[in-house]
C-alpha cells in the first residue's frame, strides 16, 4: 500500500496532506525531454477554463481524418519543414482541451459522413445516408422527411442574429457542408429529389434567401445551373430542371465569385456565394493558382462575417482528405491535411480566444494502418526504414517482411491498392510487388491494401477533437459525436 492510501485509511483528508515534491536533482533533469515536459505540466496547472459567452463558433471538420490519419498528417507536415517529423505539432494539437469522439450512426457501426456531420449540427445521432432527420427518418424515403426534420445549430445561431458560413473543399452540396443547412432522406439528392422533397442545392439557396446561410464557399457549381447549360467553369449542369440557383442567389443580394481573384476582390460583408469548380475542388497537390485554398476560403468567410456585432458560426471542411483515403492515396490525403491545418491556424490568428470557441475534429476515420518497426524520420509516405541503434535518424535501409520485400509505412486494410487481383475464374490471388522508395514516394502511389475494393472504406474508430475558447473545457473524455452540438449551443447561450 502506498503512503497516500495509508494516510487516507487513517482518516486524514487528502487536502491536509503535504506530499513531498520529487527532487529536481535528477540525472535526467537537464534533458530537453524532461524540461519540456515540466514546462508543459506548469502550463496545464496554470490553465483556467473560459466560462464567458461565445460570440463566435468555428467548427473545423477534416473529413476522414481520425486519430491515425492525423498522426500521419503530423509527420508529413513536419517532414515538409525538414524535421524528422515525429516531434512536429500541428497548430490545433496545442489547444488545451482534447476529447475522443464516438462516430457510429444510429444504424451503422461504421459511419457515413452525412449523419456524422448532422450529429454535430443537430445534437442527435442520425440514420446512415440521411442528413438532419431524427431516428424516424428512413434513407431514400422521401415521405419519411415529413415531421422528422430537426432544428440546426445554424438556425439557432441565425435566430440570435449571428451570421452563418460554410466552407468546403468538396461540393457545396456534399454531406458535411450540407449538414449545416439541409434536411434530407438521401445525401445523394444534391441536384434532384423525388416529388415532394427538395434537393440539397435548392435548400442551400433557400437558406441564403432566408438568411440562415450568409456565406457559402466550395466546389460543385454543376448543381446550381439549369439543365442543359454549362457552368461558369465550362462543365455541364447536373440539374434536371430549369432552375438557375446562382441567379436566384444574386437576386437575393449575394455576391457570386468563381475564382481566387474574385474572392479576394469581393466587397466586405455578406451574403457571399463562391463556387470554384464544377465538382469537388482540386487536391492541394495540384490546385491551380486561380483556385482558392481552404485557408483562402476560411479567411474570406471570416472577413465577410466578422463585421456582425452579434458574431458568427462557421463550419470549415477539409473534404478531400477523405477522398484521397478512399482512393488509397496517402500522399494526397496528407497534403490536404496540411492545407487544412493552415486554415485552422489562419482562423485562430483572426479571432480572439476570449470570445471565439474553436473546435477541430473529424467525422470519421478510415481503414488506414501503420506498418513495422520504423526508425525516426522515416518518410511517412515511403518505405519503413530500420531503427538506428547508434543514432537518432533511421538507417536508410528498408525493413523487409518475411517474403523478403520492403513495405511502406502506410497501408490500408482494403481498397484499390489491394495486392489481390481477380483471376479468370473469379477467384483472387496475388503477391506483393517489390516496391522501391522512389515508387512509394510518388504522389500517385496507391499504398498496398489487403481486401480488394474499388473504394477504400471508412472505419468505426473514434476520432479526436481539440478545442479552445469559451467552454472548450467541456470537450474532454470520451463523448458521443452529437455532444459537440451541445457544447457549441451552451457556449453561445451561457450567461
Amino acid at each position: 500500500m502506498n503512503r497516500v492510501a495509508r494516510i487516507l485509511l487513517a482518516g486524514v483528508s487528502a487536502a491536509s496532506m503535504t506530499v513531498p515534491v520529487v527532487s529536481q536533482d535528477l540525472v535526467q533533469a537537464e534533458s530537453s525531454w524532461y524540461t519540456d515536459a515540466d514546462a508543459k505540466l506548469q502550463a496545464m496547472i496554470d490553465m483556467q477554463p473560459n466560462t464567458g459567452k461565445a460570440k463566435n463558433v468555428i467548427l473545423f471538420v477534416a473529413d476522414g481524418q481520425g486519430v491515425g490519419t492525423n498522426y500521419a498528417v503530423r509527420l508529413f507536415a513536419g517532414q515538409l519543414e525538414g524535421k524528422l517529423g515525429e516531434e512536429h505539432v500541428l497548430p490545433y494539437e496545442e489547444y488545451p482541451y482534447t476529447a475522443l469522439i464516438k462516430t457510429y450512426n444510429i444504424n451503422a457501426q461504421t459511419p457515413d459522413s452525412a449523419p456524422t456531420a448532422g450529429a454535430m449540427n443537430s445534437g442527435i445521432k442520425q440514420v446512415f445516408n440521411t442528413i438532419n432527420l431524427n431516428e424516424n427518418g428512413r434513407h431514400d424515403n422521401c415521405a419519411s422527411e415529413e415531421g422528422n426534420k430537426v432544428t440546426l445549430f445554424s438556425e439557432i445561431a441565425s435566430e440570435m442574429g449571428k451570421s452563418v458560413g460554410v466552407v468546403s473543399t468538396a461540393r457545396a452540396t456534399h454531406a458535411t457542408p450540407a449538414a449545416v443547412y439541409a434536411k434530407t432522406a438521401n445525401r445523394n439528392w444534391e441536384a434532384a429529389a423525388p416529388e415532394g422533397c427538395t434537393d440539397i442545392a435548392v435548400q442551400a439557396i433557400d437558406a441564403m434567401e432566408a438568411g440562415t446561410v450568409d456565406v457559402l464557399l466550395a466546389g460543385g457549381a454543376r448543381n446550381f445551373y439549369p439543365a442543359g447549360t454549362q457552368t461558369v467553369h465550362g462543365g455541364d449542369s447536373s440539374r434536371k430542371d430549369e432552375l438557375n440557383l446562382v441567379a436566384r442567389a444574386e437576386e437575393a443580394g449575394a455576391q457570386f465569385v468563381s475564382d481566387l481573384a474574385g474572392l479576394e476582390a469581393a466587397a466586405a460583408g455578406s451574403p457571399l456565394l463562391g463556387l470554384f469548380t464544377n465538382s469537388d475542388m482540386s487536391y492541394e497537390t495540384e490546385r491551380p493558382e486561380t483556385e482558392p485554398s481552404v485557408a483562402d476560403m476560411t479567411v474570406a468567410a471570416i472577413k465577410a462575417m466578422q463585421g456582425n456585432e452579434d458574431g458568427f458560426y462557421l463550419m470549415v471542411e477539409g473534404g478531400r482528405v477523405d477522398h484521397a483515403n478512399h482512393a488509397g492515396n496517402a500522399n494526397r490525403a496528407f497534403m490536404d491535411g496540411v492545407a487544412f491545418a493552415k486554415a485552422v491556424a489562419m482562423a485562430d490568428e483572426m479571432t480572439n480566444d476570449e470570445d471565439t470557441l474553436i473546435i477541430v475534429t473529424a467525422d470519421h476515420e478510415h481503414a488506414i494502418a501503420f506498418n513495422g518497426y520504423c526508425g525516426r524520420g522515416t518518410p511517412i509516405t515511403g518505405l519503413c526504414m530500420g531503427i538506428n541503434a547508434d543514432g537518432v535518424e533511421h538507417t536508410g535501409e528498408p525493413e523487409l517482411a518475411d517474403d523478403g520485400k520492403p513495405y511502406s509505412v502506410v497501408g490500408y486494410l482494403n481498397g484499390a491498392g489491394s495486392v489481390l487481383t481477380e483471376q479468370a475464374d473469379g477467384s483472387y490471388f496475388g503477391t506483393r510487388p517489390n516496391v522501391t522508395q522512389e515508387e512509394a514516394l510518388d504522389v500517385d502511389y496507391l499504398q498496398q491494401a489487403l481486401i480488394p475494393m474499388g473504394s477504400e472504406t471508412h472505419s468505426g474508430e473514434d476520432v479526436a477533437s481539440w478545442a479552445k475558447g469559451p467552454w472548450a473545457h467541456l470537450l474532454t473524455g470520451t463523448q458521443e459525436q452529437n455532444y459537440i452540438f451541445h457544447v457549441m449551443n451552451h457556449a453561445v447561450s451561457a450567461e
